[in-house]
Formats: structure tokens, C-alpha cells, sequence
């Protein structure tokens, strides 16, 4: 098994079952005691922000409220420097516990020795 996971999600609402299944293959390898690091890229830049992964509904999907909550309690949860730079979205605007980082950043957790990395 791999020692760490970093999965990179690109999708919001605008494919909600590709962004669904992202953050429950997160919330279920930190369950499993895999440690994890989210990255939160494009539409899916808006879920960092408090309160918008409420508004997410998908119908026999796990509430993203609290898939993300596991993966920020166990895992660490990241946002693309660039989408957020896009949005107008700075440190004092996410979520606690989210941080913004960039492109060396990411290749550096998905190279790590044992890392398997996952886009959706």
C-alpha cells in the first residue's frame, strides 16, 4: 500500500460525480490510515472556502461537508495557489486548516518516495 496518497481534484459542480468520488477516495484512505494530501484545483477551489461544500448535493453521495471535514481532521487539504489567485481567494478567506500552495508544492508530495498520486 501506498504510504501516501495525493489526490488532485479538478471538478466542482460542474461534474459533481467526478468531485464526489475525489473526496471519497480521500475521506476513505484516511479512514484506512493512509495519509493523505488533497489538493483542490479549479471548480473544486470553491470548497475551500466556509460553507461551500454545503451547497454541494449529488443524490447517494456522502455529504461533502463531511468527506472533507475527515480528510482536513487526518489528512491535509490544499489549495492550488493559481485557482486561487483566480478566484480572489487568500489565506483569511479558507477554511481552517486549509492551506494554498503551488505546483512544487504538489510534484514534490506525488514524487515522494512510496507516494501514489490520483487526478479526478
Amino acid at each position: 500500500m501506498a504510504k501516501k496518497l495525493v489526490i488532485k481534484v479538478t471538478a466542482g459542480a460542474d461534474a459533481p460525480e467526478r468531485c464526489s468520488q475525489a473526496f471519497t477516495v480521500a475521506a476513505v484512505a484516511v479512514a484506512s490510515g493512509v495519509e493523505v494530501s488533497l489538493w483542490l484545483t479549479g471548480e473544486s477551489a470553491w470548497f475551500a472556502l466556509p460553507g461551500r461544500a454545503a451547497e454541494f448535493e449529488l443524490p447517494h453521495a456522502a455529504p461533502l461537508p463531511d468527506l472533507l471535514e475527515s480528510v482536513l481532521t487526518a489528512g491535509q487539504v490544499t489549495l492550488c495557489t493559481q485557482c486561487a489567485a483566480r478566484r480572489d481567494i487568500t489565506e483569511k478567506d479558507v477554511i481552517e486548516g486549509v492551506r494554498i500552495a503551488g505546483a512544487q508544492v504538489f510534484v514534490g508530495e506525488a514524487m515522494a518516495d512510496g507516494a501514489q498520486a490520483l487526478v479526478y
